[in-house]
């Protein structure tokens, strides 16, 4: 990736598009001049790549996901959603700049909530059959799964094998949930896209990253998938399913 950042900026490019912390880690390390436009950035101030949202200082900006913060709401809709819940694992990738966050956030909220935390650092696809058996021989109740390119590619994969598992699942997009996850918390990705789009507008017109804010989302997703409830045994109790958005069945 930082090969790839660094022939584009000697092609001269007038702006970066880079669709996550990894990419905008990339290239950041490529240029400190050429503007970088991220569209769903986890946790931009945790890693460092902006100043503050309201006034980023750099050449870096754009659109937040909130990961750090909504993979600690997941602990607590894990909870919700198994009362019984003593232990979870939570999957992330030693590469993502805000997977470090991110796992601080679920350390804080799995201590609050009384929960066992099992950390699984999983850096490429040919290692998710092995994490979800370390998952399983430690006994954990349930897997939490951080968001990164490389997981969303292999989101069946990790969906089958969280069901193989018997284990619950909680993810950070909705598409995890299309292949198979019980439960994804999260905010509209692909609108999140289409808003960047102004970033890129108002730089090409002369503004300065420096001066536009990093936007969050106003509006976060609750998704369950009732079909992997039933094939996992499991019975979501009915005040979650009336707080999903969408419930798939």
């Amino acid at each position: 990736m930082r090969e790839l950042a660094e022939e584009l900026v000697g092609l001269e490019v007038d702006i970066l598009v880079a669709p996550t912390s990894i990419y905008t880690e990339a290239a950041k390390r490529a240029t400190s001049t050429i503007p970088i436009i991220f569209m769903s950035h986890a946790d931009p101030i945790g890693t460092g790549h902006v100043a503050s949202l309201a006034r980023p200082g750099g050449n870096i900006t754009g659109l937040s996901v909130m990961q750090t913060e909504t993979a600690a709401k997941g602990v607590e809709l894990l909870k919700d959603a198994i009362i019984e819940l003593t232990r979870i694992a939570v999957v992330l990738d030693p590469a993502t700049p805000s997977h470090g966050p991110g796992r601080q956030a679920v350390e804080v909220a799995a201590a609050a909530l009384g929960l066992e935390l099992q950390a699984v650092p999983v850096a490429t696809a040919a290692e998710f059959d092995s994490a979800f058996a370390a998952i399983s021989r430690e006994h954990a109740g349930a897997v939490l799964v951080l968001t990164t390119p490389l997981y969303t590619s292999g989101a069946r994969r990790l969906a089958e094998l969280a069901i193989a598992h018997r284990l619950p699942s909680m993810f950070g997009a909705r598409q995890f949930i299309e292949a198979g996850g019980l439960l994804s918390f999260g905010p509209d990705r692909p609108d999140m896209f289409r808003r960047g789009a102004v970033y890129v507008d108002k730089i090409l017109k002369g503004a300065s990253p420096a001066d536009l804010p990093v936007e969050q989302p106003t509006k976060f997703e609750l998704i369950v998938n009732l079909n992997t409830a039933n094939a996992l045994g499991l019975t979501i109790p009915s005040t979650l399913l009336l707080r999903a958005d969408e419930v798939i069945e």
